[in-house]
């Protein structure tokens, strides 16, 4: 049990540690490409220490020196057929990402999880994948984990994604680079892109044409040195936090600023939040900068399914602003949350319930209707790590205990959450 009690004042100059999508891709890309990846700022999660994990078991050397990580790339040839089961943990990204380059291996590995990864859809990966020409066998024609798959010289294809998804994008692109021609994916609507643009750093020829992107195989990719931008969805649970808090001044510096992941902020904005944001370098390959948050009165809004990529792990903390918010707040086409590490739709409104919050589902719209009577209860975190911090957070802001049932999940994605919180409230 965690008990969270109500504070009235939050201050403060905080930086974060890295990007969890990017440091992902950094791994990645760096034991893809020829010579050494040397990147700062790494985090240092469950879910980011599972993909080290999996490319050190196909013989890539990885060290880490405090946030620092140095990758030795071995090229797009370079792996060894790993001798166990690559455990993926309760990471999605691992395991989707890992399969388009597992698609053109000439091994045959075998991919596991937890108990909530083998309940998440594998399909709207394995699909495209055996397009390309790998062989991929698991539980339900290859829609869950444990998946077993032997790749090679792959297939290139033009590809319509049914559902967007940076994942599954990704996915296809990393095979991409082992088909002979040219690879095409064409997204329904635009998703989070670190994957384009550390392609391009890394050297790959990638072109991207509104929806389009296509990719070209057997590039010569070389290692380079990175800086990993703050992560934007860890930023947003100090930046609804602050705009919550009755008192509240907070700087939060260095956070990336990819315009496929700032929905959050300009969807706060739009509530009336009192966001300041300056750019550092607009021109680096992952734009960075400060973000400032002072406590504001929020209005309630319209999000639109086509927001939706560009802030989906943040759905969770804006149906915390919601709930403050004056007026209905209404967010549209939010399905994706069923699939994630628990049915996010439906643990955030039961938790937000308990605590008083008049909200529902009509079909895949989340409709919040403000009210100021909340108070402290019993909720759950559900064993995801989103669902537990959104708690937390609207925990610090109502009256009355918050108690959660546990908050070891947090570690999938954001270990120092607790330590920076304390560096920012005041009592």
């Amino acid at each position: 049990m965690f008990e969270v009690n109500p504070i009235e004042h939050i201050e403060g100059k905080i930086d974060l540690p890295g990007d969890k999508s990017i440091s992902h891709r950094i791994i990645i890309l760096g034991s893809l490409a020829e010579g050494n990846t040397n990147a700062d700022n790494f985090l240092i999660s469950d879910d980011s220490l599972r993909t080290m994990e999996a490319f050190q078991k196909m013989g890539i050397e990885i060290n880490l020196e405090g946030r620092k990580i140095i990758i030795k790339g071995k090229g797009l040839r370079g792996f060894k057929k790993p001798t166990v089961e690559l455990y993926m943990g309760g990471s999605g990204t691992s395991a989707r990402l890992i399969l388009g380059v597992l698609a053109g291996q000439k091994f045959k590995s075998t991919l596991t999880g937890d108990d909530s990864l083998s309940r998440r859809p594998m399909k709207r990966v394995t699909i495209p994948l055996r397009e390309m020409g790998a062989k991929i066998e698991g539980p339900e024609d290859a829609d869950f984990l444990p998946l077993t798959i032997e790749g090679g010289d792959l297939i290139p294809i033009e590809y319509k994604m049914p559902v967007a998804s940076a994942q599954v994008k990704s996915a296809i692109l990393l095979a991409g680079l082992y088909a002979d021609g040219k690879t095409k994916v064409i997204e329904p609507i635009i998703s989070r892109d670190h994957t384009e643009r550390l392609l391009k750093l890394f050297g790959a020829e990638i072109e991207k044409d509104g929806l389009v992107n296509t990719i070209s195989g057997w590039p010569k990719l070389k290692g380079i040195d990175f800086y990993i931008p703050g992560d934007i969805s860890s930023a947003a649970n100090f930046i609804v936090l602050a705009t919550l808090a009755k008192r509240a001044h907070l700087v939060i510096s260095s956070v990336g600023l990819n315009p496929t992941r700032t929905g959050i902020i300009d969807v706060l904005k739009r509530m009336g939040a009192k966001i300041d944001v300056k750019i550092k370098d607009k021109d680096s390959p992952e734009p960075f900068g400060d973000i400032e948050i002072r406590n504001s009165s929020l209005r309630g809004v319209n999000i639109s399914k086509e927001e939706i990529p560009r802030l989906i792990d943040e759905l969770p903390l804006l149906m915390v602003a919601g709930c403050f918010a004056e007026g209905v707040t209404q967010i549209e086409g939010a399905e994706e949350l069923r699939v994630k590490e628990t049915d996010r739709i439906n643990s955030m409104v039961t938790n937000l319930k308990k605590l008083g919050a008049n909200i529902f589902v009509e079909k895949d719209t989340i409709v919040i209707k403000g009210t100021f009577s909340l108070k402290g209860n019993q909720v759950k975190s559900f064993s995801d790590h989103r669902t537990a911090m959104s708690m937390v957070v609207i925990g610090l802001v109502i009256p009355g205990k918050t108690i959660l049932d546990e908050i070891d999940c947090v570690n999938k994605s954001f270990p120092e959450f607790f330590s920076i919180l304390k560096q920012i409230i005041k009592r």
